[in-house]
């Protein structure tokens, strides 16, 4: 029996020490399987190579440049072939780019855009980007084609384009907002471009550069230039919550061209309290319960959900409210609360401060109540007593005497 036990723990011993070599084992295929990333490794990819669009209409899709391996590189960037009658070039929703870093085992995401003259007709039109490492190592090229087809249209926004990053932004019913909107002149001459905004009723739309304060109403821009324009959204006192749209509009003659953009109003955060009367005051006695009413109102344009309410009171004192909480109050509402405060017992008689703190969504409130702890009622009455005693004495002390 003995040796039987003994060769069955010699066995699962044996089971175990398999186990424990497999595992780091497979562990080390699985991570051969991956293999370690290579020092460089540097790859093109545009979206679409191939598209198929309209004469007289832009092309624009994302130029991805990955970098799969350890180092970062530095990138310059050109489109080496232009068929003619086009305009291309890579650039970011500012900047035109030549060159770009793209960090370790990351990648760059920038736009190639091409645009046709009016008379370009329908046909294939190839384009070749090129990408070349500032130290020659890598020199990567991609083809595009883009074929027209169709008949050509005159487009509405021929001569101008307006783009921007950011067209919702959210936030605040009293905040200011301000969208980025970059405006891209396709014209072969020098234009004044008019800019016009509009929003709801009581909202202002003005326009400025970037970066400058002061408001502009029009932008001069040379032949095919661009310029970043900054379009600030102040929305009407006391704006609901909700989705409000605002147009933009930029034009020079019949060049001209529009963007939608949308403010989403999350409404402002505000609560009002105090007393009906506006007395913070009340007079309690040692050991017995005292109330006072106060109110809580919404005076912001969102509802306010989840108060509560803390108190600062002196040591041993007991403060209690009814309801203990609020779950909400809609804009303009108003609740009452009852809080009740008891003194210690052994409180002396004087002035003491309990402060409460009204806690909402996103803002608070803060009431300070002067508690004047008074001399307990038995006490008054043994007051009474004790002067009702000396009365009856001397009376009694005067009639004893005035009869010797």
């Amino acid at each position: 029996m003995k040796r039987h036990i003994g060769f069955g723990g010699i066995g699962m011993f044996l089971t175990v020490l398999f186990l424990a070599a497999a595992v780091p084992a497979a562990v080390a295929a699985e991570k051969s399987d991956a293999g370690p990333k290579p020092e460089r490794l540097l790859v093109l990819a545009p979206e679409y190579p191939g598209i198929v669009s309209a004469p007289g209409k832009e092309v624009s899709m994302d130029l991805n440049l990955i970098n799969r391996g350890r180092t970062d590189e530095l990138v310059d960037l050109k489109v080496t072939q232009v068929p003619p009658g086009w305009k291309a070039k890579i650039k970011t929703y500012r900047f035109t780019v030549t060159g770009a870093h793209v960090p370790a085992d990351d990648k760059r995401s920038l736009t190639f855009e091409a645009v046709p003259d009016k008379e370009t007709g329908p046909g294939d039109y190839p384009f070749v980007v090129e990408a070349v490492t500032r130290d020659g190592r890598f020199r990567l090229t991609q083809k595009i084609v883009v074929t027209l087809q169709g008949d050509q249209e005159k487009d509405k926004d021929t001569g101008v384009k307006l783009t921007t990053s950011y067209p919702v932004i959210r936030g605040p019913s009293d905040a200011t907002f301000e969208f980025s909107v970059e405006v891209d002149s396709r014209l072969d001459k020098e234009a004044v471009f008019d800019l016009f905004g509009q929003g709801p009723k009581g909202w202002e739309v003005n326009f400025k550069p970037s970066y400058e304060t002061k408001f502009i109403s029009s932008l001069r821009l040379k032949a095919n230039q661009s310029q970043s324009i900054a379009v600030q959204v102040k929305p009407a006192p006391n704006s609901p919550a909700g989705e409000y749209p605002i147009a933009v509009r930029v034009a020079s003659g019949d060049a001209k061209a529009e963007a939608n953009l949308t403010v989403v109003l999350t409404g402002t955060y505000e609560i009002e309290a105090g007393t009906t009367s506006g007395l913070l005051s009340l007079e309690a006695r040692p050991g017995k319960a005292a109330n006072v009413s106060f109110y809580v109102k919404n005076t912001g344009s969102a509802p306010n959900s989840n108060i509560r309410f803390m108190t600062f009171k002196p040591e041993n004192w007991k403060v209690e409210f009814k309801p203990e909480k609020i779950d909400v109050i809609e804009p303009g509402a108003l609740k009452q609360v009852e809080m009740i405060v008891t003194p210690y017992e052994e409180a002396l008689v004087g002035d003491y401060s309990v402060a409460v703190k009204i806690d909402g969504e996103k803002t608070s409130r803060n009431l300070e109540f002067r508690v004047s702890v008074k001399a307990s009622a038995a006490w008054a009455w043994v007051g009474i007593a004790v002067i009702v005693a000396v009365i009856a004495g001397l009376l009694f002390l005067f009639r004893k005497l005035g009869r010797r």
